[in-house]
């Protein structure tokens, strides 16, 4: 089953007195359960693609199917009702709040869908033992490592079981070891079923993804089936050897 589906979108920028095609007439498709990695250098038009798909912004011309809706020509409300209902986000920089706890940062979706308190806590505690963070329920972002933070966001895309979780350069301000464990959580979840498409520019990151979707200069470069995507437990050992 198609989850994602886009027919020939461009998207065009007037600068000024100059135009600039940040997509050209780009076709793909994405399966419900797939991982796949959008890559390509800055600039390439991965950013802007992976926005079109998140409903963030629409394309300039052609189509665009998610979960059998076409979403191309849907107002701002329409756009941000599938936003909450079909798709989860999960960003570099965490974009969690810093007042709140990881419980009430990760219930905060479920206030727009119009669960009560009592639903609303019982759902964020499970996303948070599903990262392995229940324990970190009361924590605020501040008393968190990067890589928890990183956690207490997934368990917030996750929280309305999304049609898909949209990573966009998932482990950007992490380190090495902390990138594999957050990688590794994905492994997870797409083992239990969940749609992944991630935006990175990190070759060893796009190498836990089953499929690459390479883009450059606003067109799809290539798109190939990963025969032997990473497994993190082969990268972890690698780490601790170098380590000694």
């Amino acid at each position: 089953m198609k989850i994602i589906e886009t027919s020939n979108i461009s998207k065009r920028y007037v600068m000024g007195t100059e135009v600039i095609e940040a997509l050209k007439s780009v076709s793909i498709a994405v399966s419900k359960g797939e991982y796949v990695a959008f890559m390509g250098p800055s600039g390439s038009g991965k950013s802007t693609l992976m926005n079109i798909i998140g409903c963030l912004d629409t394309p300039t011309s052609g189509r665009y199917i998610l979960n059998s809706k076409d979403v191309s020509d849907m107002s701002e409300n329409e756009l941000a009702e599938i936003r909450n209902k079909e798709i989860g986000f999960v960003f570099q920089t965490f974009n969690l709040l810093p007042r709140m706890s990881s419980l009430e940062n990760v219930a905060l979706p479920l206030i727009y869908a119009g669960y009560n308190k009592a639903e609303r806590t019982e759902k964020a505690m499970l996303a948070l033992r599903n990262v392995g963070l229940d324990n970190r329920a009361g924590h605020k972002p501040n008393e968190l490592s990067g890589g928890q933070r990183q956690r207490v966001a997934i368990a917030r895309a996750l929280v309305n079981d999304p049609s898909i979780l949209l990573a966009d350069e998932p482990t950007g301000n992490l380190d090495t070891k902390t990138s594999y464990e957050i990688m590794d959580l994905f492994d997870q979840l797409h083992s239990k079923g969940n749609t992944i498409v991630m935006v990175t520019h990190e070759e060893d990151i796009a190498r836990y993804a089953h499929r690459i979707i390479r883009l450059r200069d606003g067109l799809i470069e290539s798109d190939t089936i990963n025969p032997t995507p990473t497994k993190v437990e082969h990268l972890a050992k690698e780490t601790r050897e170098q380590d000694h």
